[in-house]
């Protein structure tokens, strides 16, 4: 009752799950991102395609049995794309089956002209995404197109992509052709697909930023999640040997080889900025 009172009670959605509760939106969910639009030189090379790979799945299942209503972050997803995008660069979104995107509705900056026009303009890429084994059959031939591999943040970043092989194999083309990969917050919980094939870790000695467990751990205390989280993810990549240089959700972002990586929703904008300027010296 009293965590009603104060807002401090997740909200339960039509099928069950829970979004966030109304403080936890006030205090981690603005109106308007922190895009500010950059005059880049457009990429005009052959490399102008980045796969954008998304989760097709909305719920989480906390420790407690509660739903927790998520999918891929809205401003992690699109304030990046929208640098990208600047700096001459496509999309192609991509979903482990071809099931459209989901994305945390309750998390879009509604008053942000540029992150809701994007989100328009990729509606129908959203809806009816390329399944991923199409992308991974097709890489040989396709291969000279691409820049990068996004993963977009959100907590459906850690449904269904750290158990799918096809994740594995994506990612390990990718390295091995020299492609990008970028991700920012929750999104390398994917990488944890590099240790289905009993191939290497990618990843081992790199240097990342993600969102840290700090922040899933106090979570459940504001609303934010409706219980704790199954599993936490900077814990198992620390155990993979990846070097996580940021504590906070902050603005932390960085480039080590050919990983660009962000660590929480504030640093969209800079892993935005980060992303295209390196690309488009990368690839010049």
């Amino acid at each position: 009752m009293l965590k009603a009172l104060f807002g401090l009670a997740p909200q339960q959605q039509p099928d069950g799950s829970y979004a966030p509760s109304k403080l936890s939106l006030k205090i981690g969910v603005p109106d308007r991102s922190d895009y500010r639009p950059v005059a880049y030189t457009p990429y005009t090379g052959k490399r102008t395609k980045i796969l954008v790979l998304c989760t097709e799945e909305k719920n989480m299942a906390m420790l407690n049995g509660k739903l927790f209503s998520t999918g891929n972050h809205p401003v992690e997803t699109l304030v990046p794309m929208l640098h990208l995008a600047s700096a001459g660069f496509e999309f192609e979104i991509v979903t482990p089956t071809g099931k459209p995107v989901v994305l945390e509705t309750w998390a879009m900056p509604h008053t942000d002209e540029a992150v809701v026009g994007l989100h328009d303009k990729m509606a129908p890429s959203f809806q009816q995404p390329t399944p991923l084994q199409a992308i991974v059959d097709g890489f040989a031939d396709a291969v000279d197109s691409y820049a990068a591999v996004y993963v977009p943040g959100g907590h459906g970043a850690m449904l269904g992509l750290p158990e799918d092989p096809r994740v594995d194999q994506l990612l390990r083309l990718a390295h091995e052709h020299g492609i990008f990969t970028i991700t920012i917050c929750h999104g390398p919980s994917a990488f944890l697909a590099l240790t289905l094939s009993g191939q290497p870790f990618l990843y081992n000695g790199y240097k990342m930023a993600v969102f840290p467990d700090s922040g899933d751990k106090a979570a459940p205390k504001i609303g934010y999640l409706p219980g704790k989280v199954p599993w936490h993810m900077a814990e198992k990549l620390s155990a993979l040997g990846v070097d996580i240089i940021n504590s906070k959700m902050d603005d932390t972002c960085v480039v080590d080889r050919k990983l660009i990586s962000g660590a929480s929703p504030k640093a969209a904008d800079a892993l935005g900025k980060l992303a295209a300027t390196t690309l488009l010296e990368q690839l010049t």
